[in-house]
């Protein structure tokens, strides 16, 4: 993607596209990030903050103008290209978001200042390969998410139907069996919290619990996890791909190079004359060559 930024640009741009991919530049970047999360969290400590107010202000100011140059940087670099990676137009709204003024009507955007912490995932590739993972995922969960809101709908109808009249804190109504299904599901308290107790006037009420968190607990669940590593491990094999084909580009750029550096050191020999020796003999290699030319 390099040269296909670098190819038909200024000098300054490819200064500045030098700076942005010096790894010491993404380090610096990520430094500041983490100083920045740092401060944010010292700000919500009102001891630190009546002590330290100002200097961390003036940190956290200083981190948003780093922020800024770097966007800026990129914004000239790539121009029309910068909204084309989503990435960089994450990374433009939550630098965006810190220059609004956060007074009156837009003081609940100052809580949203810790979102520049997130810049962590667009600066790590690691991470970015984990989102982009969880990204590609997205259709095969929402599927599952179906799956598993019908069962929720069947055993809230049901547990409504069966234990509403006696536990109506539970069950009276479906948004309260749905919820006292999702706090089983999730396995806090289900036995002795609320099973048991149902039990007691229930007792075959272990026919539906039992097989409602098998199917959502141990089922449903787990195919959230096959699913997305799978979309992980999918993304990890595009990118090795594309890695490989990149290396190949290079090589074959390279040995294009290479077989025309050969040709004009043969041409050059062949137009160059012959040079005698320290004894007054004339190379027979430049002789032959200039015999046959």
């Amino acid at each position: 993607m390099s040269e296909t930024v670098i190819h038909n640009t200024s000098s300054l741009q490819r200064r500045l596209l030098a700076w942005l991919e010096n790894p010491r530049t993404e380090q610096f970047i990520i430094g500041v990030i983490i100083i920045n999360a740092l401060v944010l969290g010292l700000e919500t400590s009102p001891a630190i903050y009546a002590r330290f107010g100002p200097l961390l202000e003036a940190i956290d100011a200083i981190c948003l103008w780093i922020f800024t140059v770097e966007l800026l940087a990129k914004i000239y670099v790539h121009r029309l290209r910068f909204p084309r990676d989503p990435w960089n137009v994450f990374d433009f709204l939550v630098v965006a978001i810190a220059w609004i003024p956060a007074t009156g009507s837009f003081a609940v955007l100052r809580a949203l200042r810790v979102l520049r912490v997130l810049r962590l995932i667009t600066t790590v590739p690691a991470m970015r390969k984990v989102v982009s993972g969880l990204l590609q995922a997205i259709p095969g969960v929402g599927t599952v998410m179906l799956l598993l809101s019908l069962v929720f709908y069947v055993f809230s109808v049901m547990t409504t139907m069966l234990y509403g009249a006696t536990f109506p804190e539970w069950f009276g109504t479906l948004p309260r069996s749905a919820y006292t299904l999702f706090q089983i599901m999730t396995l806090e308290s289900w036995s002795m919290g609320i099973v048991r107790p149902v039990m007691e006037k229930h007792p075959h009420a272990w026919a539906v619990f039992i097989p409602f968190i098998l199917i959502t607990s141990f089922t449903v669940l787990n195919l959230f996890i096959g699913i997305i590593v799978n979309a992980m491990q999918v993304e990890a094999e595009e990118m090795i791909h594309a890695e490989h084909e990149e290396r190949q580009r290079e090589s074959a750029m390279i040995l294009a190079e290479i077989r025309k550096l050969r040709k004009e050191v043969s041409a050059l020999r062949e137009k160059a004359p012959a040079c005698p020796d320290e004894k007054g003999n004339i190379d027979s290699n430049s002789s032959s060559a200039r015999t046959s030319s």
